[in-house]
């Protein structure tokens, strides 16, 4: 049979198989021959993986994910050749649950939303524009019907960003509940793997599989309750919070602007009671706090990246010039920014003034979504102030890039699961809107999440590729 990769869903998928009507191996053969066709000008894929090795739906994994035999490079030089001895965690209760592996797919370098050191990955909406960062090749791969689903990392914005700029659903989970055992690490305290997938229905699918205690991971947790998959289509008796700072943050477009109004409105009209909050001080100090932490943890990563145990090694009179020359050449801009920022912000003499007060910060700007949500069960905002923008576009201003994460990153330094869903298309291009939760929230989420996506309507197969 003809599979037609750019609308099938995960589900849909899933059920082919149930009954047959197509085997593993030809389910994974149509989405390499749709990789072949398409990734050329999307470069959304690293590398794939040929042969299926189970009877499930296929899936792509970041490549950060460690995946035993198959190259994983973080889309950093200085990991060219790594081949992980095992599986990651997640990676293994794919397998586990019978995923077969199409490939890895591009990133940014060390997760860091700068760019991949193999090149951009393209927006299947429209190529001249980026997908969004850090996982863009998996939002990419799951828009342009290269992967069924996919999965991501989230640090400060990394799944919700790019599934806003191309028009897939999102989840960054609560802090612990997805291991990040074997995972490349860029801010531990931070990082979280999240699915990526066209629709909510699928993504609760995705994180009913990652999730849950791992032994390997002394920072995860068992779920308190079994992951639900949505299926009501009103909202009678949500409470819906709108902070309001989040919602007139500056920088934000108006087309955005007017989808989120347009999608809160939908909410009252499912049956949710709508009603404004504040979330002030989580907003004006979220970014400046995560410009301190996240480098601080990323300087101290990165130093196991020598030269001497894996990955690329530039030789040297000594072992201090190797160090030197290999770093040089193996890291990006990016990488070298941030491990200099938090270097300096570690250091003897700045640690309390810097990296230990915004540890404060933080737990200040946990204490004001905890009071938030006392009054509500979900709290609403664009996910993205800006629709997507041009490669290249704010390159040369890292300040300007580190402000398409303002909206995302409060809640990630609560440690606070959130979704983003397409809310519609502005100028021809898709925003998000993003749905925040307290912690083990996901199943109203995707609840949340499920209700408005049947109201939207939103169509996510790019207009380009219909």
């Amino acid at each position: 049979m003809t599979v037609d990769t750019l609308r099938l869903t995960a589900e849909e998928a899933a059920a082919l198989l149930e009954r047959k009507e197509l085997s593993a191996a030809e389910l994974h053969r149509a989405y390499l021959d749709a990789i072949a066709e398409r990734d050329g000008e999307l470069n959304a894929y690293l590398r794939t993986v040929e042969e299926a090795d189970g009877e499930g739906v296929p899936i792509a994994f970041k490549d950060l994910i460690s995946t035993r035999g198959v190259e994983t490079t973080a889309g950093s030089k200085i990991l060219s050749g790594y081949v992980p001895v095992a599986d990651a965690t997640v990676a293994t209760r794919c397998r586990e649950a019978g995923m077969s592996l199409l490939g890895k797919t591009n990133m940014d370098e060390f997760a860091m939303g700068s760019n991949s050191a193999f090149g951009p990955t393209r927006n299947p909406w429209d190529p001249e524009c980026v997908p969004g960062g850090s996982s863009g090749g998996s939002a990419a791969a799951v828009a342009a019907g290269l992967a069924p689903w996919a999965l991501g990392s989230d640090t400060g914005g990394s799944v919700k960003q790019p599934a806003s700029l191309c028009g897939i659903v999102g989840l960054r989970p609560t802090y612990g509940t997805v291991s990040r055992s074997g995972i490349v690490a860029f801010a531990s305290s931070l990082d979280q793997i999240g699915p990526m997938t066209k629709t909510v229905r699928d993504n609760a699918l995705l994180y009913r599989v990652v999730a849950g205690r791992d032994p390997a991971d002394t920072t995860t947790v068992e779920l308190p309750q079994p992951v639900e998959l949505p299926e009501r289509e009103d909202l009678n008796g949500v409470r819906i919070g709108v902070p309001r700072e989040l919602n007139e943050a500056e920088g934000i477009e108006r087309g955005v602007k007017e989808l989120t109004e347009r999608t809160i409105e939908l909410c009252r009209e499912l049956g949710a009671e709508v009603g404004e909050t504040t979330l002030p001080r989580s907003v004006e100090y979220g970014l400046a706090c995560y410009y301190l932490v996240a480098p601080s943890e990323a300087s101290s990563n990165l130093a196991r990246y020598d030269g001497v145990r894996y990955g690329l090694r530039v030789p040297g009179a000594g072992v201090r010039e190797m160090y030197d020359r290999t770093r040089d050449a193996g890291f990006g801009d990016e990488p070298k920014r941030r491990i200099m920022l938090g270097t300096y912000a570690l250091s003897a003499g700045y640690y309390e003034a810097y990296y230990g007060q915004a540890q404060k910060v933080r737990t200040v700007i946990a204490q004001e979504h905890a009071a938030a949500f006392r009054d509500f069960d979900v709290l609403v905002s664009p996910t993205s102030p800006t629709v997507a923008f041009k490669i290249g576009e704010k390159a040369e201003n890292p300040l300007a890039m580190y402000l398409s994460d303002v909206l995302t990153i409060p809640s990630n330094m609560a440690g606070l699961p959130g979704l983003s869903i397409p809310s519609g298309l502005s100028d021809g291009l898709p925003a998000g809107f993003q749905l925040i939760g307290p912690q083990f929230a996901e199943n109203m989420l995707f609840h949340v999440g499920h209700a408005l996506e049947r109201a939207i309507g939103f169509d996510y197969v790019p207009a380009r590729l219909a």
